[in-house]
C-alpha cells in the first residue's frame, strides 16, 4: 500500500504555538490540530505546508524542520509535523476550521488536541518554552478566550 503523508504545520510566531479548531468531518469537529493537509503527487512535504497553511490560514510560512516521528492518522496516511515561521500575513480561519487560538508553552494543554497532534504539540511546546520572548501576535487572542473565529477578529 501507499502512504501519503499528511503534514502539520507548527506554526510558532513571538514564543507561542497556533492551534486551529476543526469545523468538519462530524467526527473531528470541536477538537484542535496543527493546521496541515495532504501532499499532492511531485510535491515535497515543505511544499505541501506552504500550500496548505496559505489556503486553509492565508497566510505565507517557512518551514524550518520536522518533528522527529509519524504518526498513522488512518490506513494509507501518515502524520509529518514541520516547525514553521510566519513571514506575512494574520491567520484567519479559511478552510476546515472555525476558531484559531495562539497558546503559549504553558496553555497548550488548554484545548482538545487531536490525539495524533499531542506528540508533536509536546516537542513543540518544549522548543518554545527554551526560547520564548513574551511577545503576543497581532490579530490573534491568546488568553483561551474566543479567538473571533469564523474570520472576524482573528
Amino acid at each position: 500500500m501507499t502512504v501519503r503523508v499528511v503534514v502539520g504545520g507548527a506554526l510558532c510566531h513571538e514564543g507561542r504555538l497556533l492551534a486551529a479548531r476543526r469545523s468538519a468531518p462530524p467526527e473531528l469537529a470541536g477538537r484542535w490540530e496543527l493546521p496541515g493537509g495532504k501532499a499532492e503527487p511531485g510535491e515535497s512535504v515543505p511544499q505541501a505546508l506552504v500550500r496548505e497553511l496559505r489556503e486553509e490560514l492565508g497566510v505565507e510560512t517557512e518551514p524550518l524542520e520536522r518533528i522527529p516521528g509519524e504518526w498513522p492518522l488512518k490506513p494509507g496516511l501518515v502524520l509529518h509535523v514541520w516547525t514553521a515561521r510566519l513571514l506575512s500575513g494574520v491567520p484567519a480561519p479559511l478552510e476546515d476550521h472555525d476558531e484559531l487560538r495562539w497558546l503559549g508553552p504553558e496553555e497548550l494543554e488548554s484545548v482538545d488536541w487531536l490525539d495524533q497532534d499531542r506528540p508533536a504539540v509536546a516537542e513543540a511546546g518544549r522548543r518554545l518554552s527554551a526560547d520564548r520572548p513574551g511577545a503576543r501576535p497581532p490579530g490573534v487572542r491568546g488568553d483561551g478566550g474566543d479567538g473571533g473565529g469564523g474570520g472576524g477578529g482573528v
